[in-house]
């Protein structure tokens, strides 16, 4: 078995935000790969990884990063794979790491999800590969009903909560 995603962070204390895209991912029956990388602290590696990627077989790249956030686009500005963003939250609740991923010069896109948003961005993912894969298709649909049946259902549920003057 072989990835076609690639879930890159900076360093593994961003685990606990970018495990939402590898949990997804299994959910879905993507292969998937699952690396640190700095393109601070090790940016020879970062430039090989992304020129790279392509060749080993990846579509798409799922790239998280707190502060500077410069991950994303230095991977994106090195293939033309597309990379979604995942801003960490961190000093300005992530609102810096947020800016530094949108604000790509014209020609190096990144696409980009809300903080802490990996499970986002690996249904973006899985979407963008969908389009040349009905079955992926059939169970994003499925999720997506599944999505929709768990509001149903809370909707149900709240309309037998009693309060003396809740008129539904």
């Amino acid at each position: 078995m072989n990835s076609i995603v690639s879930i890159i962070m900076g360093s593994t204390s961003d685990l606990p935000v970018m495990e939402k895209a590898a949990n997804f991912l299994d959910e879905m029956e993507i292969p998937f790969e699952m690396n640190a990388l700095s393109a601070h602290r090790t940016p020879d590696e970062v430039e090989k990884f992304a020129k790279g990627a392509e060749e080993r077989g990846i579509r798409v790249i799922i790239a998280g990063a707190g502060m500077a956030a410069a991950l994303p686009g230095v991977i994106a500005a090195s293939t033309t794979l597309p990379v979604i963003g995942v801003p960490i939250k961190g000093m300005l609740d992530g609102l810096d790491a947020m800016l530094s991923i949108i604000q790509m010069p014209p020609g190096i896109p990144v696409a980009t999800v809300g903080v802490n948003g990996a499970q986002n961005a690996a249904i973006l993912a899985a979407e963008i590969l969908a389009l040349s894969n009905p079955e992926l298709a059939e169970k994003l649909k499925a999720y997506k009903l599944g999505l929709k049946q768990k509001i149903v259902k809370a909707n149900a549920e709240l309309a037998e909560v009693k309060y003396k003057f809740k008129t539904n």
